[in-house]
């Protein structure tokens, strides 16, 4: 947060993400016919954090009406559903899995592949969007994911100028806006829709910077057996509306329930100065996570499903 300057790489970039997600905008505009159109068929990649934003992307587009949207880990990925659009994710370009689909599908569906990183080959196999603003030198992702979806948002129509401003009141707060999961011992992150997305990227976060044991879950399905994680010391962390009686169902537990009322892309904010803070809490260095590199080459490719 802003007591000091940052010490590392990824308190640099989450800091900027704020001004990033305004910048998407114009990005979004200049690549308007390069993204879905509403009435496609879409497919939508990644792998990791990108899948994840995937999913995010997905709910909201066809929640509102523009068309079916699938998000798929590429080697899972079903191609033969009459796609009109493919969309590929990949802050690296060089993931193994995403090069070797988009390879396979060159000149059978139109794709488009958002990435962060120039001279790679991913952007040479699909119609790119390029984003080197918001590279990452971590190899925790942050802000190319969030403006990834950010400048997705922009293109259905919706407005994120609250939520950066949301997103910079944090960046500027102390650690008091953690409440209890700063210390917790564990904790379940659940969502309802797009944010079911948002959850698992929040829970993937902590784990790969402060090896923090979480969990994740769509907010239904958390009476269905994740409850009995749940105890004093621990925390359940909300994304979205809470449904009737939720509140309640984490209250017998003991544990912690938080939930704010922002737009669940700022949330996801606190949830990387978390990872800030706990990764500095338990001594770790959060730019280099554990048994994690940047981009996963495998040797020899990928195989993917007919």
């Amino acid at each position: 947060m802003t007591a000091s300057a940052p010490t590392t790489h990824l308190a640099a970039e989450i800091a900027t993400q704020p001004a990033n997600w305004m910048a998407a905008r114009s990005t979004a505009e200049r690549h308007a016919q390069a993204l879905p159109q509403p009435g496609e068929k879409v497919a939508v990649i990644g792998c990791g954090t990108s899948l994840y934003m995937a999913q995010a992307y997905a709910a909201l587009r066809e929640g509102q009406g523009d068309g079916i949207t699938d998000a798929w880990t590429p080697t899972e990925a079903r191609l033969d559903r009459g796609y009109d659009r493919l969309l590929a994710i990949t802050r690296s370009g060089t993931t193994t899995e995403v090069v070797d689909l988009l390879a396979g599908v060159r000149g059978r569906i139109p794709a488009t592949v958002i990435s962060s990183s120039p001279g790679t080959p991913a952007l040479e196999l699909a119609e790119p969007i390029l984003t080197p603003e918001v590279d990452e030198r971590s190899v925790v992702q942050t802000r190319f994911a969030t403006t990834t979806l950010a400048m997705l948002r922009w293109h259905l129509g919706q407005d994120l100028s609250q939520a950066a401003e949301q997103a910079q009141q944090l960046v500027e707060a102390d650690e008091s806006a953690f409440g209890p999961a700063l210390t917790a011992e564990q904790i379940t992150f659940v969502g309802r829709g797009w944010t079911n997305g948002v959850a698992q990227e929040a829970a993937l976060k902590l784990r790969e910077s402060a090896q923090l044991w979480t969990e994740s879950y769509p907010m239904m399905e958390y009476r269905h057996g994740p409850l009995s994680i749940s105890a004093p010391g621990r925390v359940v962390w909300a994304f979205g509306d809470l449904v009737p009686g939720f509140a309640e169902d984490v209250e017998v537990t003991g544990a912690d329930l938080v939930h704010h009322e922002i737009d669940p892309l700022a949330e996801l904010v606190r949830v990387h100065l978390l990872c800030v803070a706990r990764a500095g809490r338990a001594g770790l260095d959060p730019d280099a996570p554990r048994n994690l590199t940047r981009s996963i080459i495998l040797n020899p490719p990928a195989a993917r499903p007919a």
